[in-house]
Protein backbone atom coordinates (compact mmCIF):
# COMPACT_ATOMS: atom_id res chain seq x y z
CA UNK A 1 0.00 0.00 0.00
CA UNK A 2 1.46 3.46 -0.36
CA UNK A 3 1.96 5.95 2.29
CA UNK A 4 0.54 9.32 3.02
CA UNK A 5 3.16 11.55 2.29
CA UNK A 6 4.05 14.81 3.47
CA UNK A 7 4.99 18.23 1.56
CA UNK A 8 8.52 18.55 1.66
CA UNK A 9 8.29 22.07 2.32
CA UNK A 10 6.37 23.84 4.49
CA UNK A 11 4.33 26.49 4.41
CA UNK A 12 6.26 29.49 5.23
CA UNK A 13 4.50 33.02 6.82
CA UNK A 14 6.00 36.61 6.42
CA UNK A 15 8.11 37.32 9.67
CA UNK A 16 8.15 41.36 10.42
CA UNK A 17 11.22 41.50 12.66
CA UNK A 18 9.95 43.19 16.15
CA UNK A 19 11.86 46.36 15.86
CA UNK A 20 10.03 47.32 12.40
CA UNK A 21 7.00 49.26 12.52
CA UNK A 22 3.39 48.16 11.90
CA UNK A 23 2.11 49.34 9.09
CA UNK A 24 -1.32 50.30 10.50
CA UNK A 25 -2.22 49.48 13.85
CA UNK A 26 -6.57 48.76 13.45
CA UNK A 27 -6.74 49.89 17.02
CA UNK A 28 -5.75 53.51 16.42
CA UNK A 29 -7.34 56.43 13.73
CA UNK A 30 -4.87 57.00 11.05
CA UNK A 31 -2.42 59.55 11.25
CA UNK A 32 -2.97 62.73 8.85
CA UNK A 33 -0.19 65.23 8.65
CA UNK A 34 -1.62 68.51 9.23
CA UNK A 35 -5.01 67.53 9.99
CA UNK A 36 -5.96 68.33 13.86
CA UNK A 37 -9.40 66.78 14.70
CA UNK A 38 -11.52 68.77 17.14
CA UNK A 39 -12.14 67.00 20.45
CA UNK A 40 -16.03 66.81 20.85
CA UNK A 41 -16.88 68.78 23.58
CA UNK A 42 -20.35 67.06 24.43
CA UNK A 43 -22.75 64.67 22.47
CA UNK A 44 -25.63 66.63 20.87
CA UNK A 45 -29.48 65.64 21.12
CA UNK A 46 -31.46 66.38 17.78
CA UNK A 47 -33.37 68.94 19.88
CA UNK A 48 -29.80 70.71 20.57
CA UNK A 49 -28.33 70.41 17.53
CA UNK A 50 -31.89 72.20 15.91
CA UNK A 51 -32.20 74.60 18.37
CA UNK A 52 -28.24 76.17 17.60
CA UNK A 53 -29.08 75.83 13.55
CA UNK A 54 -32.06 77.94 13.93
CA UNK A 55 -30.77 80.78 16.33
CA UNK A 56 -27.44 80.33 13.81
CA UNK A 57 -29.44 80.93 10.49
CA UNK A 58 -33.73 82.02 11.50
CA UNK A 59 -34.72 82.52 7.58
CA UNK A 60 -34.11 78.72 6.75
CA UNK A 61 -36.82 77.06 8.91
CA UNK A 62 -39.02 79.70 8.34
CA UNK A 63 -38.51 79.20 4.48
CA UNK A 64 -39.37 75.81 5.32
CA UNK A 65 -42.77 76.39 6.80
CA UNK A 66 -43.79 78.44 4.19
CA UNK A 67 -43.18 76.18 1.20
CA UNK A 68 -45.12 73.42 2.95
CA UNK A 69 -47.73 75.97 3.78
CA UNK A 70 -48.24 77.04 0.87
CA UNK A 71 -48.39 73.31 -0.64
CA UNK A 72 -50.52 71.96 1.71
CA UNK A 73 -52.82 75.21 1.14
CA UNK A 74 -52.54 74.69 -2.39
CA UNK A 75 -53.51 71.41 -2.70
CA UNK A 76 -56.36 71.95 -0.68
CA UNK A 77 -57.64 74.65 -3.25
CA UNK A 78 -56.73 72.31 -6.09
CA UNK A 79 -59.08 69.46 -4.12
CA UNK A 80 -61.91 72.32 -3.58
CA UNK A 81 -61.38 73.14 -7.49
CA UNK A 82 -60.08 76.13 -6.93
CA UNK A 83 -57.86 76.52 -9.43
CA UNK A 84 -56.88 79.76 -9.56
CA UNK A 85 -56.71 80.25 -5.75
CA UNK A 86 -54.23 76.79 -6.01
CA UNK A 87 -52.24 78.16 -9.24
CA UNK A 88 -51.16 81.31 -7.12
CA UNK A 89 -50.69 79.08 -4.15
CA UNK A 90 -48.02 76.82 -6.33
CA UNK A 91 -46.27 79.70 -7.69
CA UNK A 92 -46.21 80.99 -3.76
CA UNK A 93 -44.70 77.83 -2.94
CA UNK A 94 -41.62 78.44 -5.93
CA UNK A 95 -40.81 81.69 -4.00
CA UNK A 96 -40.41 79.81 -0.72
CA UNK A 97 -38.61 77.08 -2.25
CA UNK A 98 -35.71 80.37 -3.81
CA UNK A 99 -36.30 81.71 -0.51
CA UNK A 100 -35.62 78.54 1.38
CA UNK A 101 -32.34 78.15 -1.29
CA UNK A 102 -31.10 81.16 -0.91
CA UNK A 103 -30.96 81.64 2.82
CA UNK A 104 -28.96 77.98 2.93
CA UNK A 105 -26.71 79.81 0.35
CA UNK A 106 -25.81 83.00 2.41
CA UNK A 107 -25.99 80.99 5.66
CA UNK A 108 -23.13 78.45 4.06
CA UNK A 109 -21.14 81.49 2.95
CA UNK A 110 -21.54 83.39 6.38
CA UNK A 111 -20.04 80.10 8.20
CA UNK A 112 -17.45 79.96 5.63
CA UNK A 113 -16.71 83.59 6.31
CA UNK A 114 -16.54 83.39 9.97
CA UNK A 115 -14.04 80.31 9.88
CA UNK A 116 -11.77 82.25 8.38
CA UNK A 117 -11.35 85.14 10.82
Amino acid sequence: MAEATTPAVAPQTPKIPSSAPVPFDFSQPPVIEGFNPLPKSKDETFKDKFMRKTKENPFVPIGCLGTAGALIYGLRAFHQGKTRQSQLLMRGRIAAQGFTVVAILIGVFATALKSKQ
